[in-house]
């Protein structure tokens, strides 16, 4: 199964970019991953947000087939302790899914296409995070998940 993550633009931040480096070239030892850094949308400050968030959602989507199963990382989606994300990546995996597709929505969040499409929608925190940052903490939530199912010592209850 290969997990991606998708998401609205590149970062500036040296700490971020050397971060999810490092947590990426630690993941690709349990198997296939992959970054999709999707355009801005040009002039996308000064769109109303409905427009905005529906030029991002057909950015998203385009990238994805039937066959993917979307996870949308938003505030208001269902909370996991670091071990039961890693059940739901074994589950994920137990059900053939070929990709899971984790995306990172801009300011706004997701178009209700996007919404509509997506199998499920997860939280971080109950906190607010900028985009760049949920990046980071998501690759090492993502590593720490198959460090997990590996039964290595990565994590510590």
């Amino acid at each position: 199964m290969t997990h991606s993550i998708f998401c609205i633009g590149k970062t500036n931040s040296d700490f971020i970019v050397n971060g999810c480096a490092e947590y990426e070239k630690r993941l690709r030892y349990y198997g296939a991953f992959v970054w999709h850094y999707l355009p801005d949308i040009k002039n996308g400050a000064s769109l109303p947000k409905e427009l905005l968030l529906q030029k991002e959602g057909e950015l998203f989507l385009d990238q994805c087939s039937n066959a993917d199963t979307i996870v949308l990382l938003d505030a208001g989606g269902r909370q996991f302790t670091s071990p039961e994300f890693a059940k739901f990546i074994q589950k994920s995996a137990n059900t053939s899914t070929k990709r899971l597709c984790f995306f990172i929505g801009g300011a706004y969040g997701f178009s209700s296409s996007v919404r509509s499409r997506a199998a499920w929608s997860i939280s971080l925190s109950p906190m607010t995070f900028p985009h760049d940052l949920v990046r980071l903490i998501f690759i090492e939530q993502l590593y720490r998940a198959m460090t997990i199912l590996r039964g290595e010592k990565y994590h510590h209850e």
